[in-house]
């Protein structure tokens, strides 16, 4: 299982939440909020295939979040 944890001062939940509908098909995603960030875990059919969909939904939420506005 693989970990991202995007800081709520960084990110936009909605972008957060918009990443994973979009992965879903890929893997399993389940979403925990803790005061200081939204926590993303992944698991996958392999390692590599969580490192894969880890790494383009991180992606996917920076676009998003970048294209709405950063929080400030």
């Amino acid at each position: 299982m693989k970990e991202l944890r995007f800081h709520r001062d960084l990110y936009l939940g909605e972008a957060v939440d918009a990443a994973i509908r979009t992965f879903e098909p890929w893997a399993e995603l389940l979403r925990e909020a803790t005061d200081s960030h939204w926590i993303v875990r992944i698991s996958a059919r392999s390692p590599a295939a969580e490192r894969r969909v880890a790494g383009e939904l991180a992606n996917f939420a920076l676009g998003l979040t970048m294209r709405e506005g950063l929080r400030t």
